[in-house]
């Protein structure tokens, strides 16, 4: 596959975000100097051309799928607990691999609930999961599956209890499954280079630290940690989810438009109609003249005035 036949955007996006530069200020020769660098395409001399590597192809083609037929992510969803035939949803995601993430985790967000909590002042819309973890999983099934095995795919299942991404292949020699449960073990990929392009992509970090990460963010989220299994030739990761208990799932506090230092210069008044419109989601001259008497003679005194 040519380097004019692979999608520019994606290098464009990886590239910025690895060298933190503004996307829009790389050049045409900026995007395949970087692709270069990092293994994703070589020079043929004689036809005085670029192609991309197998890696590349993975990462960057527009279709990957084309060349290689496993890069897909099967994605399912289901209302009950259990495969049943008929999914509610589904889609067959193929485009590279970074923006396939991206789809994988818009998939996970629509098929999964987002109760709204009022925390103090704040209004937020939850998840159901912790984006983060599922990324992560996500990342890794891409960076480290046996490609080797064509007839198979990266799994993605909706639950009504739990998300399941299932990527082919065993963990690869020495890791074992136990070592993977306690979280001792050393990094060691199956798919080297492009573990080391996602790496320098800021996708995944190579020090062996991915499933300590999900199994934190889970439970920094009210859940259980992810359980770690095997079946069939796939590895699995499986998020059990809150049920019907949405009261389990915290509130990071990074989602707190308002922190409590900013609430401490509100005066009571200003408390009163944000903690309204955390609540109602508005708030109407009505609601203000009923709870708030000042409002009524501020707003008789601007007409006079007026």
């Amino acid at each position: 596959m040519r380097w004019c036949d692979l999608d520019h955007e994606v290098v464009r996006q990886l590239i910025a975000a690895a060298e933190d530069k503004i996307a829009e200020r790389l050049s045409a020769s900026d995007l395949l100097v970087g692709a270069s660098v990092h293994g994703l395409v070589w020079h043929d001399p004689q036809a005085r051309e670029h192609y991309a590597t197998a890696a590349g192809i993975v990462l960057l083609a527009k279709d990957p799928s084309a060349v290689f037929p496993q890069c897909r992510i099967l994605a399912d969803s289901y209302r009950g607990a259990e495969p049943d035939g008929n999914p509610g949803d589904h889609e067959d995601i193929r485009c590279p691999m970074p923006a396939a993430v991206v789809r994988a985790i818009a998939f996970i967000d629509r098929n999964t609930r987002h109760p709204m909590r009022v925390v103090g002042l704040n209004r937020i819309r939850l998840d159901e999961y912790p984006v983060e973890a599922l990324r992560e999983a996500l990342v890794n099934a891409v960076a480290h599956r046996q490609y080797e095995d064509a007839g198979r795919k990266i799994i993605l299942e909706v639950f009504a209890d739990r998300v399941m991404i299932s990527s082919p292949g065993l963990p690869p020699a020495p890791i074992t499954l136990p070592n993977l449960r306690k979280g001792k073990y050393r990094p060691c990929s199956r798919n080297p280079v492009l573990a080391q392009c996602l790496s320098y992509f800021h996708r995944i970090e190579e020090r062996g630290s991915g499933f300590r990460r999900m199994r934190d963010q889970m439970l920094n989220h009210g859940l259980d940690q992810p359980l770690l299994v095997t079946d069939t030739g796939y590895f699995q990761v499986a998020f059990p989810g809150p049920g019907e208990n949405l009261d389990r799932i915290r509130v990071p506090e990074a989602r707190l438009t308002i922190t409590p230092a900013m609430e401490a210069q509100f005066n009571e008044r200003q408390k009163k109609i944000i903690a309204q419109a955390a609540q109602a989601g508005q708030v109407t001259s009505g609601w203000c003249r009923k709870h708030l008497p000042w409002f009524t003679i501020r707003f008789v005194g601007i007409c006079s005035a007026w």
